[in-house]
């Protein structure tokens, strides 16, 4: 079964599928391999301009599988990827749009925020918990940082408790929350909205955005990986994920 299922909703539109259910999509070398392959292989053609992404089963996405993030030997790679994916959604010219439901947390979250558009289901589990399992969201905190404030940006972080949509949405993460059963036609709402406009128009708006930012999503992400490499090499990550693992509390060494 594909980890990834790509569909053509019409000539403009392509939904995009994060298909581990079993594991909540939680997010795997080959999983994040095969979405970025996708983002890339839709913004490759023309006719293609808007892409909705969206999670089968129980959960949208729950982060890093830490299951294989135990492997020390796949470390960077997983974490290249991760800022690969990131990069590829958040700098394609294609209008991105996150129909999320049951939870988007940590890495899941991450992916969400770099869309242009989020559309929650009611009762969705937002969340950023890396530093209850010995890690930094650096890679995360480039979009958040973009979209939030401060306080709530530390809140998020900090207390790194999850929260429903309706507070992101209060915060500024979320556009809008609905029925469960409405996600993907809320989102193809918000698709068939963004086709009235010109393709062209669209695209340099896009990107006119991007670039009255001070710094480069790419630029923040390279500094971002090099934040993130440090922590997922640190005993307290070690110790974290194994804890996670073992469906424990960590031991914090003081």
């Amino acid at each position: 079964m594909p980890v990834v299922i790509v569909e053509q909703e019409s000539p403009q539109i392509t939904v995009v599928t994060l298909n581990r259910p079993e594991r909540r999509s939680a997010l795997t070398l080959e999983l994040l391999t095969e979405l970025c392959a996708a983002v890339n292989v839709a913004s490759e053609q023309p006719e293609q301009r808007v892409l909705i992404l969206r999670g089968a089963g129980a959960a949208f996405c729950t982060g890093l599988d830490l299951k294989e993030a135990a492997d020390t030997t796949k470390a960077h790679a997983t974490a290249e990827m991760v800022a690969n994916t990131l990069i590829a959604i958040s700098q394609t010219r294609l209008v991105t749009i996150a129909a999320i439901h049951g939870a988007a947390v940590a890495g899941g979250a991450g992916i969400m925020s770099a869309c242009d558009f989020v559309v929650a289901a009611q009762g969705t589990k937002i969340g950023y918990p890396e530093v209850r399992r010995g890690l930094v969201a650096r890679l995360v905190m480039t979009f958040l940082r973009r979209q939030i404030s401060e306080r709530n940006l530390r809140e998020l972080l900090f207390r790194s408790e999850l929260i429903d949509a309706a507070r992101e949405k209060e915060i500024g993460l979320v556009n809008r929350v609905v029925a469960s059963d409405d996600i993907v036609s809320e989102a193809k709402k918000f698709a068939v909205s963004v086709l009235q406009g010109a393709p062209g128009a669209l695209a340099q708006t896009k990107r006119l955005v991007e670039e009255l930012w001070w710094r480069s999503v790419k630029e923040d992400v390279d500094v971002a990986l090099k934040y993130h490499m440090e922590a997922r090499e640190s005993d307290e990550a070690r110790e974290g994920i194994a804890a996670f693992n073992e469906k424990r509390k960590p031991n914090w060494v003081k």
